[in-house]
């Protein structure tokens, strides 16, 4: 299947979303799609599958004018999206999963089980899995689900794969189990449409790639014939420098130490400290315990024994709002279901920790809370029209920045960064390392969990690395190295 989108425009009001897109795919390639939140690269997609209507401009797939009515039309007609959050259903079987609301029936309207079951049985050995169709899909890991809704969209005879940021939540090994799923495909003939904002994927995985920026097509380059350096410049409009901003850390007072926390067998007699002005990184395989040890210091998880130093003192964190009494902030992981109230207004996320300063006998501050918002998203350069903006409403780069506002507004002495950049475009990240360099120039400790090794050794002063719940090994970013880090990451020892 060969698809061209030509001259492509869509506004929403006023403002102009698309307004010259050119894209185009072609059978048996993985095309990447690049672009800062916010630069059109979803509305463009939708375009193409139906769910809106574009203002202006055509689309031809193999040479015929065609418009898709809905995103059901565009499937039945081989182009499949899988979207960044998949619509699984936990507590259902594999093959319930894959055939819901397309069941498919024998007379009197009974369910053909096993006619469902062999096709769902195909479709995963096509893609040289081995997942029983029987299984609870809230059983399996989330590379697996993914490879699910995969495996349904070939029931379908797709010529085309969507798939939005598909390594986002996935593991090592998860990622390298779906690019040789994607290589099949692509040798099958299956064109493959790959957005994400990780470069090391882009060009491990793409055949060519399209850069987007406001909702402007930028340029398209054969993957080989390009390099990092350009696709950034595309994508921002800009030189950036170095990637990562220079550290020049001068480190204060020890503000947070922990001694031999223990959490049942997620993990045990962990020992570490960080000091102020300091980066401190937390590496090490999915799965490996760092975010449940930083889910039990900011007291959302129980700890089962242990000691939290805060500037010098033993404290008590058994609650989250203690945890903030003591000057710590957290950046969960899961910002849209932990880190955000999505049904609420920028100005009640941002202000959550801090509205108390701004009430007096009961009655807030209008004015003030107002001004003390304004402040910290145009500092953070949040992108709304107003703070009075449903969170819902933002790109996930902006999200971020909002949960940021949030604990740097709050006063946090101690902030907790676990995956800061993760789904985040080239450009915010760059923006999200200038404020952490800016924050432990004023004294922070940060902790940073972050899964992107560049980023680790990029972007810190310190790296400890966890193993099975316990730590492997602590060492300076300035000895570490990416073979040092991994030993450590499974489970070996260093040798100095």
């Amino acid at each position: 299947m060969e698809i061209e989108m030509k001259h492509i425009s869509k506004s929403f009001g006023n403002n102009k979303v698309l307004r010259d897109i050119n894209f185009s795919i072609h059978s048996g390639e993985v095309h990447a799609l690049m672009g800062e939140n916010g630069a059109g690269k979803s509305t463009m997609m939708n375009i193409l599958t139906g769910l809106l209507n574009a203002d202006g401009g055509e689309i031809t797939v193999d040479g015929k004018k065609t418009t898709f009515k809905n995103a059901l039309d565009a499937e039945q007609h081989g182009i499949a999206f899988i979207h960044q959050e998949m619509n699984n259903f936990a507590d259902m079987s594999v093959v319930e999963n894959m055939f819901l609301n397309r069941e498919l029936k024998k007379g009197f309207g009974v369910l053909d089980t096993k006619a469902m079951k062999e096709q769902a049985k195909t479709a995963l050995d096509r893609l040289g899995v081995d997942i029983s169709v029987d299984t609870l899909v809230g059983s399996l890991s989330v590379g697996r689900q993914q490879t699910i809704e995969i495996a349904k969209s070939l029931m379908n005879k797709t010529q085309v794969l969507i798939m939005d940021e598909p390594t986002a939540a996935l593991s090592e090994n998860e990622i390298a189990k779906l690019f040789k799923i994607i290589d099949s495909l692509r040798e099958q003939g299956v064109a493959i449409i790959y957005i994400s904002h990780r470069m090391e994927e882009i060009f491990e995985i793409s055949n060519r790639l399209t850069v987007m920026r406001d909702g402007l097509t930028i340029n398209t380059y054969e993957t080989s014939e390009t390099d990092v350096k350009q696709i950034v410049h595309d994508m921002v409009g800009r030189d950036m420098g170095d990637f990562y901003p220079e550290r020049k850390p001068e480190f204060g007072k020890e503000l947070l130490s922990v001694k031999g926390l223990n959490s049942g067998d997620t993990f045990k007699d962990i020992d570490f400290s960080v000091k102020s002005g300091e980066i401190l990184a937390f590496s090490g395989l999915m799965g490996a315990g760092r975010t449940e040890i930083m889910r039990g210091i900011f007291g959302v998880d129980k700890l089962d024994s242990g000691e939290i130093f805060v500037d010098g003192e033993k404290v008590e964190i058994k609650t989250p709002e203690q945890a903030i009494k003591h000057n710590i902030g957290f950046l969960t992981e899961n910002r849209k279901d932990e880190g955000l109230i999505l049904d609420g207004t920028l100005s009640e996320n941002i202000d959550l920790p801090s509205i108390d300063g701004f009430t007096k006998k009961g009655f807030i501050d209008e004015k003030a809370d107002k001004d003390f918002v304004d402040m910290l998203m145009k500092r953070l350069g949040v992108k709304a029209q107003s703070s009075q903006d449903l969170a819902s409403s933002l790109s996930g780069g902006n999200q971020q920045k909002v949960v940021l506002a949030k604990w740097v507004g709050s006063g946090a002495q101690i902030l907790i960064l676990d995956e800061p950049t993760r789904g985040v475009d080239v450009g915010a990240k760059r923006e999200i390392y200038d404020l952490m360099n800016e924050l432990t120039d004023r004294g922070t400790a940060i902790i940073m969990v972050s899964s992107d090794l560049d980023e680790v050794l990029g972007f810190s002063d310190n790296i400890v690395v966890v193993y099975e719940g316990k730590i492997q090994g602590e060492i300076a970013t300035k000895d570490a190295t990416q073979d040092k880090v991994m030993t450590l990451a499974t489970g070996g020892e260093i040798n100095e």
